[in-house]
């Protein structure tokens, strides 16, 4: 007879003990792969954190939490949960970073995961934390959020194996399939409810290889595919995101229909554009839709022997006895650690399940349990292309001594030279390269980080420099230093094939203020930008 009283309920949804014991490969796999997702964003940021947000970076991360203490006090430990309040020094975010990808490799090596998933957490956290416009992405929300929910999700001790021995719970696997559904399904809402006609008359994509952030080769190539596909694909990306994501509740054989369809979906995503470890974090949430019945015969021989004879294993003899006094201190930390993880849960499901209702109807939920956990991005609100843009514009840094002859400061990832191949760099997140981005495509005047990064030219700043392929001024820093922006173009195949180009560019004018150091040091403006600002 099934026990339905609140405690059995309780334990069955968010204890451990009761979980899904059918599901320990996709776990397996998914936390495999989480960990090599970490470690992709720590590494990205090992080798630019400095130029973002350090002492003599882009946007200091000391100048940011000084702000926030001096307006909002002690409050501003809230607001910003980071390790850089006990110091924002070069040394402190270098190590962030390395202690990350440790980490993370323990992570993937099977090690502690519950306590490497923390690590991970609180590094990751404590740099989206202090960094401004550099972690203002969807993806770096999706990490935090699958991050935290999966150290509820793994499995407890240093060595776990398996994790035959603690199973996931339901409600943590519930959350982190949430997650995957709630990223197709907010899309698709946010491109319907966004407004842009593009959607709905199915021309979304007809450009959207070139325009992208990051393109990669194989997007030129599907750029001049014809416009049927295109169309095509843009019905096919809304019937995905509103109707089959759907499946992934839906009984065990539309569950594995869907993986198919999604993985397929999210590789050629991958291929074709560059979005940092978005589509790979999608990709992994994509394995919990699979079972322990179904994994088994696609496993390596050593793997599935292994798995094999842990699910075969039984007890070796009767649990030691314990004293009394510590049986009933057991037993009351069992039931705190139930208890945090039921509000945590159910928290969580509150916050975004509000948040996607409100996409569609403000309906009066109460908000104060939405505010309390948003400085945490652990729950989001998500919708990925909901407006695409019209063109593809560039933003480019230029130096001179005498305001005469300018060289241009190399990109390490952006499109600039128009003959040089796009390239695939995805998991690897360029945040500056991403940023520049986003700015071509609004006012100077919004977007700090354009003139901060000319005056760290102007003064020479190392850490900036790295940030960039080159130093073109290896010497001493250039007299002067201007922004000008470029509008992009794929070629046409008959325009590659005759100049073999890549791209054909046309010189918009001044982006940003031309700045110049004086002889004492102070920076002034020579020339303003005349350029319309709207861009879209």
């Amino acid at each position: 007879m099934n026990d339905w009283s609140p405690a059995s309920i309780l334990r069955r949804l968010f204890d451990s003990k009761q979980g899904a014991s059918d599901r320990l490969l996709p776990r397996w796999i998914f936390l495999r792969a989480l960990g090599l997702i970490y470690y992709s964003a720590f590494f990205s940021l090992a080798f630019q954190i400095r130029g973002l947000i350090g002492p003599h970076g882009i946007l200091p991360a000391g100048e940011y939490l000084q702000a926030l203490a001096e307006r909002f006090g002690h409050a501003g430990y809230w607001y910003a949960p980071t390790l850089l309040w006990i110091s924002s020094n070069s040394r402190m975010l270098t190590g962030i970073c390395w202690v990350g990808m440790i980490a993370s490799l323990l992570l993937v090596l099977n090690f502690w995961p519950r306590g490497m998933l923390a690590v991970c957490f609180l590094c990751f956290l404590s740099f989206v934390s202090a960094s401004q416009d550099f972690s203002a992405y969807q993806s770096d929300g999706m990490l935090l959020e699958a991050g935290f929910t999966a150290m509820y999700f793994a499995p407890a001790g240093f060595r776990p194996g398996w994790g035959e021995a603690s199973p996931p719970s339901r409600a943590s696997l519930f959350l982190l399939i949430w997650e995957g559904f709630r990223i197709y399904f907010e899309s698709g809402v946010a491109k319907i409810m966004g407004g842009d006609p593009q959607w709905r008359n199915f021309t979304a994509l007809d450009e959207y290889y070139q325009n992208g952030p990051l393109p990669t080769w194989i997007g030129w190539y599907m750029q001049h595919l014809p416009h049927w596909f295109h169309a095509a694909t843009a019905f096919v990306t809304l019937a995905l995101e509103l109707g089959l994501a759907w499946m992934m509740f839906l009984p065990r054989r539309f569950r594995i229909l869907c993986f198919f369809i999604v993985t397929i979906w999210q590789i050629g995503i991958i291929l074709s554009a560059n979005y940092t470890f978005l589509n790979y974090l999608v990709l992994a949430l994509g394995f919990l839709l699979l079972d322990d019945r179904f994994l088994p015969p696609y496993l390596p021989g050593f793997w599935k022997r292994s798995f094999l004879a842990a699910k075969e294993a039984k007890p070796l003899g009767e649990p030691r006895a314990e004293k009394d006094w510590r049986k009933k201190l057991r037993a009351q930390f069992s039931a705190l650690k139930l208890a945090f993880t039921a509000v945590m849960l159910t928290w969580i499901f509150y916050v975004t399940l509000a948040e996607m209702v409100w996409m569609v109807k403000p309906l009066p939920f109460p908000t104060s349990p939405v505010s309390a956990l948003e400085p945490f991005r652990i729950a989001n609100r998500y919708g990925l292309f909901a407006g695409m843009t019209r063109g593809r514009y560039e933003i480019e840094f230029q130096g001179s001594d005498d305001g005469q002859t300018w060289v241009v400061y190399p990109f390490r990832f952006k499109p600039q030279d128009p003959s040089k191949a796009p390239g695939i760099y995805a998991p690897y997140q360029p945040r500056f390269d991403w940023n520049l981005w986003f700015a071509s495509l609004s006012s100077w005047r919004q977007e700090p980080i354009v003139v901060r990064t000319e005056q760290s030219l102007l003064r020479g700043d190392g850490d900036v420099l790295l940030l960039f392929a080159g130093n073109p001024f290896p010497h001493a820093p250039p007299q002067q230093v201007r922004c000008v922006i470029w509008q992009y173009r794929f070629t046409t195949p008959a325009e590659k094939r005759s100049q073999g180009m890549w791209w054909k560019r046309q010189q918009l004018g001044l982006y940003a203020p031309t700045l110049e150091r004086q002889p004492d040091g102070k920076i002034l403006v020579l020339e303003w930008p005349s350029l319309a600002e709207a861009r879209e």
